[in-house]
């Protein structure tokens, strides 16, 4: 690993490199190619290398919880939580329908239970069903609103929030302006197909600015950290 960006340097402490000084901090972790596929052959996996993994157990290291969608959790296949760094950060997932297996790895393979976050209008006995094996944030009426769901988590003291995902999970976040960070992966590869970007659902252009914090490299891949601020 070397840094680019801001300066030259072939020894990096990727620890500093992504150390967070806030008391509250939402971050969001992506891979892409370099034409800008967030998946190949429908998984995230086809994207990412030995340092790119290394970064994104770091990243789980530094959390207090892992944000991501149902939809990432069914396509990904998600197990809970497990211990990372010293520290078992759990998974708090986002889900209108309650469109979750309670046989699912999210529930079955954890060391800490995870946390749903839904709305009032959930189906109610989705929601029953997994009362007793998920602590459970309604946030919001008719759909999730992140930012009380955030509020939610850092009353629970979960104040440094990672998101892994999908995309659209990342487009409420940015839509509601409670996004601080964006770590983005680039592959070097070309993707082509039909995959989508690391952003939708999002109704209009945002046209949001970000601040380059740093750019580093491991055999052609490019870990970039943008700041919102």
């Amino acid at each position: 690993m070397r840094r680019l960006l801001p300066d030259t340097s072939t020894e990096v402490d990727l620890r500093a490199a992504y150390a967070v000084d806030a008391d509250r901090h939402v971050r969001v972790n992506f891979a892409s190619s370099a034409d800008g596929a967030v998946t190949v052959d429908g998984r995230s996996r086809g994207l990412s290398s030995e340092a790119d993994r290394e970064l994104f157990h770091l990243l789980r290291a530094m959390t207090d919880v892992v944000l991501v969608g149902a939809g990432t959790v069914r396509g990904e296949n998600y197990g809970g939580a497990r211990e990372t760094g010293g520290k078992t950060p759990p998974i708090a997932v986002v889900s209108r329908s309650l469109d979750l297996d309670p046989a699912s790895r999210l529930f079955t393979d954890t060391q800490v239970p995870p946390i749903v976050v839904t709305c009032a209008d959930a189906p109610a006995e989705r929601r029953k069903a997994l009362d007793s094996l998920a602590d459970v944030i309604v946030a919001g009426t008719d759909s999730v609103d992140v930012e009380m769901a955030i509020d939610q988590l850092a009353d629970r003291g979960l104040k440094h929030v990672l998101c892994e995902g999908g995309p659209h999970l990342f487009g409420w976040l940015a839509a509601a302006k409670v996004l601080d960070e964006l770590d983005l992966s680039l592959a070097p590869l070309i993707a082509g197909g039909r995959a989508g970007r690391i952003i939708a659902g999002l109704e209009s252009q945002l046209a949001d600015p970000l601040q380059l914090v740093h750019v580093l490299e491991d055999e052609g891949h490019l870990f970039l950290r943008y700041s919102t601020t």
